[in-house]
């Protein structure tokens, strides 16, 4: 049976824990071997208490997960006890399903168990790039200088989404009022001027307007159940080993797009790469951790030769360089670091300056996407208007003759 406990420490602290025992006797008589003073003890319901709906379920942010590290961080280089620490935590976390793993957490921690293995049993929340790095500062005493570390990394990569999302905002916002403008003008307004001509015979285009507004009035339904196929059938697509292959394919080879992907998996890449040969982790599993982290299973299926090369014995620089994913500059420094045995620090460098070549890319993107945006509005609009008109030009003509 699974408990959930409060109880008072010695110094008068609340903590908010979890456990698993066969009876209730048993659970109080834990936490009571844990000298502390037992306030609530609720029994857990072993069947889910909610419904799991993959698209309205909470996720855990990159943010959150940040946060998680710089606090833990912050309090065990003060000396703070790693249970007492998860349960400060527990409280002070506002997501509710990282708060509930972390108090999951603090109760295998107070059963003896590593934080690296109970973090491990949470593999949906804790990315595993940070499994793997607490693994590591657990091996090599320097769990609150690894925390720090994954901390500054999440920070960026957060920052990068960011930027990444509010550069297609304004994009996304332009798009949306030309479909709902057109929607407008197709259901309400199109109708009203089509009464008007009901005595002369329609031009095509606005016999073709006129039965995209009946269908739309009539059978909207019907649109919103074949948009809503479409959307669920791209992603199921994206989702399979096929369709994510010749997704990201794609992305690699569109011109205007390209050069935007390649900054963001450059400095995803040699960010965490710089992050794990750092903080001691082999250059075997920091490749295979750092090729997972970029996203895109080309850069994946690539790094996966690369990765069987190094361990031959083969220079690292010289195998991207063949690889052609990842730009020059970015081998060049790689090249540079290997030469004076200072890889994590030019990886480092590296990562900043494609950042600021991510900020440039977007802003061109976007200025590329705005007048495209605003031309598409400009002739949908248009094409309605003239539909609509069309009619009263014959009209006119008629009137002449």
């Amino acid at each position: 049976m699974n408990f959930k406990y409060k109880a008072v420490d010695a110094s008068g602290q609340i903590l908010i824990g979890a456990l698993t025992a066969t009876s209730e006797s048993e659970a109080i008589n834990l936490v009571r071997g844990r000298k502390l003073r037992l306030i609530q003890l609720d029994v857990e319901d072993d069947k889910p208490k909610d419904i799991e709906i993959p698209f309205f379920q909470a996720k855990v942010k990159i943010s959150d997960i940040s946060m998680f590290c710089k606090q833990l961080s912050t309090m065990l280089k003060a000396g703070v006890p790693l249970s007492r620490a998860l349960d400060i935590q527990t409280a002070q976390t506002v997501n509710k399903v990282l708060m509930n793993a972390i108090v999951q957490v603090s109760s295998y921690i107070k059963q003896g168990m590593p934080l690296s293995k109970a973090m491990r049993q949470f593999p949906n929340i804790f990315p595993l790039l940070l499994l793997n790095m607490i693994e590591a500062g657990e091996l090599t005493g320097k769990l609150d200088e690894v925390l720090a570390s994954m901390h500054v990394h999440y920070d960026k990569e957060n920052k990068l989404n960011n930027r990444i999302q509010g550069a297609m905002i304004y994009p996304m916002v332009l798009g949306g009022l030309t479909i709902g403008i057109v929607i407008l003008m197709l259901t309400f307004v199109m109708p009203m001027f089509a009464s008007m001509f009901t005595s002369i015979e329609l031009p095509l285009p606005t016999r073709i307007l006129l039965g995209l507004s009946d269908s739309l009035r009539g059978f909207w339904y019907i649109y919103i159940i074949v948009i809503v196929g479409l959307i669920i059938g791209f992603r199921m697509f994206v989702q399979s080993n096929g369709g994510r292959h010749v997704y990201d394919q794609i992305k690699l080879s569109i011109p205007k797009i390209k050069g935007l992907m390649i900054s963001i998996v450059t400095a995803r890449f040699t960010r965490t790469l710089s992050t794990l040969l750092s903080s001691g982790i082999s250059i075997i599993k920091a490749l295979e951790s750092s090729a997972e982290i970029t996203n895109n299973v080309i850069v994946i299926d690539s790094m996966a030769g690369v990765i069987n090369d190094v361990k031959k014995g083969v220079s690292l620089s010289s195998l991207l360089r063949k690889s052609q994913i990842f730009p020059p500059m970015m081998v060049s420094m790689l090249s540079v670091g290997e030469e004076t045995g200072s890889i994590d620090e030019m990886l480092s460098k590296t990562a900043d300056y494609y950042d600021e070549e991510l900020d440039t890319a977007l802003s061109r993107l976007v200025a590329l996407l705005e007048p495209m945006m605003i031309l598409f509005m400009g002739v949908a609009v248009g094409l309605i208007v003239v539909a609509m008109y069309l009619p009263m030009f014959e009209m006119f003509n008629a009137m002449e003759f």
